[in-house]
């Protein structure tokens, strides 16, 4: 038998991870990922998935019982949300002004519901007034989901006058905030939000393979009364809250690693505070965007609503996206992102979060465009 051709030891070059996710990882994190495997049934690890529960509850600002980490990327917590709440043919109103917002829309339709649109230009924030007035002709409407900081084009959707105005309304409020958590203001009871999503790899400063979500009682209400079954057996939180909840039924093998980093990374936020995360994500994020103000380099989203930590910029006349941010890669060791959708080419998105939303990074970034592009 012919030896198999194996390949060496992997060695990733260091990279400043300063794209649209993954951010740079604390070492106390990667300390916990090499931290010896239990049983996910093992008491001790019982224990510390209380303690994520409670930290995640401190970090969403809610004291909704259900807020728990979804085994898989935050596209795993948006389709938790979407299949456990939503039945076909309900109606359900989404706010789209990027490729999130299309992807919410598109995760609504296979569910079976009736979806309505609120576009808006990409770039811009949709007007809340605007979206109330929407919600108010679509009375019967599910749930309305919502971007709160839209990955692709870098605003910050405003939250509270719609939490507001849907309170007291059957309607449930539904946002994504896979880049949004743990780097700026999210207040989910008193904002009036009923199901929210995140991911870990962004402003947590985990790696990828997580989505915290949290539910609502009012939320909960709506899955506990659905008249079909959920259609996803795997995010079926009707099993899932068993596993999590007092019952501590088994429904899947958890993955351990990723939750003791996940632990690790929860207490790194709490220890720091988050008015001082928040702080230092605003500080960092103003800063990057005057740097790219004194290259003559325009900012992409509308002002006053741009997010500190997802920063996109227009691209100038004349650069070369995709050569130009290989050269980053390769001669400096800096990731960004390019468009994604219609500004494919014509953007990029520079991230500053969790871990890599610090002013010496941008001050990297910023010293390597000067001498790349002058």
């Amino acid at each position: 038998m012919t030896a198999m051709n194996l390949p060496g030891e992997l060695n990733p070059s260091v990279r400043l991870l300063m794209g649209p996710g993954p951010s740079n990882i604390h070492w106390r994190v990667y300390r916990a990922l090499a931290t010896p495997v239990i049983g996910h049934l093992d008491p001790e690890f019982i224990v510390m998935m209380d303690e994520i529960s409670n930290m995640l509850r401190a970090v969403f600002q809610t004291e909704n019982r259900l807020t728990i980490p979804m085994s898989g990327t935050g596209s795993s917590g948006m389709e938790t949300c979407f299949v456990n709440v939503v039945e076909p043919g309900d109606k359900v109103v989404i706010g789209v002004n990027g490729v999130f917002g299309e992807r919410m829309a598109d995760v609504a339709s296979r569910c079976g519901a009736e979806v309505v649109r609120i576009d808006e230009q990409w770039g811009r924030v949709i007007d809340p007034g605007r979206i109330c007035d929407a919600l108010g002709k679509h009375s019967d409407a599910r749930l309305f989901a919502v971007v709160h900081a839209e990955t692709s084009t870098g605003i910050m959707q405003p939250l509270e006058e719609v939490g507001s105005f849907l309170r007291e309304r059957d309607t449930l409020f539904l946002v994504d905030t896979v880049t949004s958590l743990g780097g700026c203001e999210l207040k989910v009871d008193d904002w009036g939000i009923d199901l929210c999503y995140s991911g870990t790899q962004k402003c947590l400063s985990v790696p990828p393979g997580l989505s915290p979500v949290t539910l609502s009682d009012k939320a909960l209400e709506v899955l506990r009364n659905r008249g079909t079954e959920v259609q996803s057996w795997y995010l079926d939180l009707n099993m899932i809250a068993r596993y999590w909840g007092e019952e501590r039924v088994y429904h899947h093998t958890a993955p351990v690693s990723m939750l003791y980093a996940l632990r690790e990374a929860l207490r790194i936020v709490l220890e720091e505070g988050l008015e001082q995360r928040f702080e230092r994500h605003r500080m960092a994020g103003e800063y990057l965007q005057t740097g790219f103000g004194e290259l003559g380099w325009a900012l992409f989203a509308e002002e006053g609503r741009r997010l500190p930590m997802l920063t996109s910029v227009v691209l100038p006349r004349g650069l070369e996206d995709g050569a130009t941010r290989r050269r980053l890669l390769d001669e400096y060791g800096i990731e960004v992102g390019g468009g994604l959708g219609e500004t494919k080419g014509k953007i990029w998105r520079v991230g500053l979060m969790g871990e890599t939303a610090r002013k010496e990074n941008a001050d990297t970034l910023l010293s390597a465009l000067r001498e790349i592009w002058g």
